[in-house]
């Protein structure tokens, strides 16, 4: 009969043991996981920087081929370090904006087109975008392991009991480019 409790006892131990192994591996699962959405979100703002840096510029050589000097970035956000995934929506939505409306600079102006310096900062300004539709990627794809995550069972039990939200997804808005209104 001893025996018999003992070999209970050894039972339970050897669950709960196992259950606090789980519990602690889900847990520092979800700590990675948040660090990896919150790094994939630092190289989305490093990408929209360079590409406001690159925009910036290029607008600049537009500018002093269209001899106008009144339109300004206003419309454009400064990007700064800790904007949440909202507000680099809005930021993003911004730019894409603004590609268009220099795009339809060079249209209006042939010899920019042709232009050393616009060709390059065009060239960069596509391998910018390359970069930050990368960075998107990343993000959205660590959202989306982290969102799962909370959302199956087991996982959910340990992300429920630390009220774990899900993350926001990075949406970025096309341009309107058939609307672009050019104001000097």
């Amino acid at each position: 009969m001893s025996e018999l409790i003992i070999g209970i006892i050894a039972v339970v131990l050897i669950f709960c043991i196992g259950f606090l192994v789980w519990w602690v591996k889900t847990s520092n699962n979800f700590h990675r996981m948040d660090i990896k959405i919150k790094e994939a979100l630092s190289g989305i703002e490093v990408a929209l920087t360079n590409r406001f840096d690159k925009l910036t510029k290029l607008f600049d050589v537009a500018k002093g081929f269209a001899k106008h000097e009144k339109e300004t970035f206003s419309q454009v956000i400064a990007l700064r370090k800790g904007m949440n995934v909202n507000e680099l929506n809005q930021a993003n939505a911004q730019c894409d904006s603004l590609m268009a409306r220099i795009n339809a600079v060079a249209e209006g102006y042939p010899e920019l087109r042709s232009a050393e310096m616009f060709t390059e900062l065009q060239k960069g300004i596509r391998e910018a975008e390359a970069h930050l539709q990368a960075a998107r990627r990343l993000y959205n794809s660590n959202v989306t392991v982290y969102n799962t995550a909370i959302a199956v069972f087991p996982s959910s039990i340990v992300a429920n009991s630390k009220h774990l939200q899900k993350a926001d997804f990075f949406q970025a808005e096309e341009a309107k480019k058939a609307d672009v209104n050019l104001k000097f």
